[in-house]
């Protein structure tokens, strides 16, 4: 794995710097699979898991910090998400993040690989680009809020108030109050009760592994089933003894079965 470098982007009409990092770029016919993580994640948070599945894989990896996290332009302090923050993830950020490193989604198609909300933004980027990607494994994906993620993220907003919280995620975020206000606050607003995507998901035409852990505190089976109602080419994947991040709960038997996943695929086992 190479050492994390950065890129400007220009989004909403101003530039904003992105933490990236390779993953044996120099196997270059290889498939790309892109890393999305979670909404309190970054590229450090990710630890050894891309390079591990890259290796089982064949794969290259992109593994980058969105706008607010890691070492990426923080968000501003007066800056509050909206209700389409993960629309236009998908729609904006990550199409200019793959142009900007040259890569031409249409001829090199990537695997999205998303965790949490990474998920969905993966989701939404298969359903808005259909033509632009290889095929989807969405880990904990949310498409609607349940009552179960708006408790747990009520609980962690009291961790971070009245714990080390905090001072854990400042070991992976330049500014942790960027990262954490901006995800817990949109989260918890009233309107977002109301957020859904499931209506995007029919238009997703590309392979598509769905993974949720049976213990998972953030979602529950409703989730990954919800996509396989409008999504008829969904491969699900229950995982027990597996919580909310199961590549790090459950990282080898995750790793066997995208393997498996992606080398099914037609051009999947490309070398």
């Amino acid at each position: 794995m190479t050492e994390a470098a950065f890129i400007d982007i220009d989004w909403a009409g101003r530039p904003v710097r992105i933490e990236y990092q390779w993953i044996a770029r120099d196997r270059a016919a290889a498939p790309l699979i892109v890393f999305l993580h979670e909404g309190l994640g970054s590229v450090a948070m990710w630890k050894d898991f891309p390079q591990r599945l890259c290796i089982a894989t064949g794969c290259r990896g992109l593994v980058y910090s969105r706008p607010g996290y890691g070492r990426s332009t923080p968000r501003a302090a007066e800056e509050a998400w909206g209700l389409d923050f993960m629309h236009r993830q998908a729609q904006e950020v990550l199409p200019a993040l793959l142009e900007a490193l040259g890569i031409d989604a249409t001829r090199d198609k990537p695997w999205l690989l998303g965790h949490s909300d990474g998920a969905s933004i993966a989701l939404l980027y298969a359903a808005s680009y259909p033509q632009r990607i290889a095929g989807a494994i969405v880990l904990a994906p949310h498409i609607l809020v349940e009552d179960l993620s708006v408790s747990s993220i009520e609980k962690v907003r009291a961790a971070y108030l009245e714990t080390d919280l905090r001072q854990r995620l400042a070991r992976h975020h330049d500014d942790p109050d960027s990262a954490f206000w901006g995800w817990n606050d949109i989260w918890l607003k009233p309107a977002f009760r109301h957020w859904s995507i499931e209506a995007e998901i029919s238009a997703i035409r590309c392979p598509l592994l769905a993974v949720q852990g049976l213990d998972d505190e953030y979602g529950t089976l409703a989730q990954i089933h919800g996509i396989a109602r409008r999504a008829a080419q969904t491969e699900l994947f229950e995982l027990a003894d597996c919580g909310h991040s199961p590549h790090r709960d459950q990282p080898e038997r995750l790793i066997t079965a995208i393997t498996a996943f992606i080398q099914q695929q037609p051009h999947g086992d490309k070398p």
